[in-house]
């Protein structure tokens, strides 16, 4: 079996129509248990948990609408997972608690975009890369992979080392072993998975989110995980899977957890 439950619909419109493109490609591409995770702080719902002024700027949907689609696709049968993707915000732990309860998801993604005031993943920071310690970077992101899944708010992380994303890497195998076992260990101690992500294949990095060694961690600590593409577009709905899957049975993996209201169901890697 396979799923897909990282996808956005933010360069588009939240119509029917617009989704189905999305859930037709899951279809052809052979994927059973597919989902939507808008970004959270899309949602003016969310203006009390991530403010700066690059999120305020793209604030403009309302939680109403997006409930509002997924029940018009069920009523018409589409089958599509109704999901959130929240950045995790350290803090604010009581307002994300909130708004996740505020709603019937059938699972929800806690990722990790922002360190401070800095946009980790954003071509609009770039420059702020050669301008920090990328240890102290790569350790306050790594502290917040530990802290979010202490939240055990989550039901997934996504793209869990994400800040590889421009090819900034400590050369240090050590030093990067060390943030991957205290997240793992961590992540072992929640509820959260993982997910094996194509999404980093079409970034600078050209990588898969994870990195082996992280995975193979994840996988000897007991973690389960789940495949996504992250798409922005229908084209990229399952793209490059082939690859997910097998770098996931490379270190052992063969069961993937799916999600439904909340419950989870592990299942064979397809």
């Amino acid at each position: 079996m396979l799923t897909d439950y990282h996808n956005h619909l933010e360069k588009g419109t939240l119509s029917l129509e617009y989704l189905k493109q999305f859930t037709d490609m899951a279809n052809h591409r052979g994927i059973e248990h597919f989902g939507i995770s808008e970004h959270a702080y899309h949602f003016y719902q969310t203006a009390d948990i991530l403010r700066n002024p690059w999120v305020d700027e793209r604030r403009y949907y309302d939680m109403k609408d997006y409930v509002a689609l997924f029940h018009q696709a069920w009523r018409e049968g589409m089958d599509v997972k109704m999901s959130i993707e929240m950045d995790y915000t350290p803090g604010k732990h009581k307002e994300m608690e909130k708004f996740i309860h505020g709603y019937e998801f059938d699972y929800v993604i806690g990722s990790i975009h922002w360190i401070g005031d800095f946009g980790i993943d954003l071509a609009e920071y770039i420059e702020e890369w050669d301008k920090r310690d990328l240890h102290e970077t790569y350790t306050k992101y790594f502290d917040q992979v530990v802290t979010l899944a202490e939240s055990n708010l989550f039901d997934i992380i996504g793209h869990i080392d994400l800040v590889k994303i421009f090819k900034y890497i400590p050369k240090e195998e050590e030093f990067l072993l060390a943030q991957y076992d205290r997240a793992t260990t961590a992540l072992a101690n929640s509820k959260t998975c993982v997910e094996v992500s194509t999404a980093g294949l079409r970034k600078v990095v050209k990588e898969l989110y994870p990195d082996k060694r992280l995975l193979q961690m994840c996988y000897q600590k007991g973690i389960p995980i789940v495949l996504s593409s992250d798409a922005h577009l229908p084209k990229d709905v399952g793209a490059d899977y082939h690859q997910a899957i097998k770098l996931a049975k490379e270190v052992g993996y063969q069961t993937i957890m799916t999600f439904s209201k909340g419950e989870r169901k592990e299942v064979p890697l397809g």
